[in-house]
């Protein structure tokens, strides 16, 4: 039997690892924006997501797999560069994780809990 059969009747390994991924354990956070970056996500300041538990690898979600998240399955806006500049937030981004500042959580590498709240405020405006 071929994979693309396997896949079709639902077995094998590649069907196997579809399911997988649409079975992972999920985090509910709120997610909101801030000093004009709420423009790049539908204008919509605060947004209530269902995101995976681990990355790709297996490793729990952080704030960066947060912010890679956003980019692909949130922002409608096509300028990405206004959010992320070399796979990292764009400077001028303040972040704050329940209402501490990221810094004091370790940034993109605090491990994202159920339940929180994370706020991205844009620093930086035209004038």
């Amino acid at each position: 039997m071929s994979v693309d059969s396997q896949m079709s009747t639902g077995t094998g390994p590649a069907a196997q690892d579809a399911v997988a991924l649409h079975e992972q354990p999920k985090i509910s956070i709120v997610v909101e924006f801030s000093g004009g970056l709420e423009m790049l996500f539908s204008d919509q300041r605060r947004h209530s997501l269902s995101i995976p538990a681990v990355d790709k690898d297996g490793r729990p979600a952080t704030v960066a797999f947060l912010i890679d998240y956003l980019c692909r399955n949130t922002m409608k806006d096509s300028r990405q560069e206004l959010f992320v500049l070399e796979d990292h937030l764009r400077p001028g981004i303040l972040v704050l994780i329940n209402d501490a500042d990221w810094e004091l959580e370790g940034e993109e590498s605090y491990e994202i809990q159920n339940g929180d709240n994370i706020l991205f405020v844009s620093t930086l405006h035209g004038g």
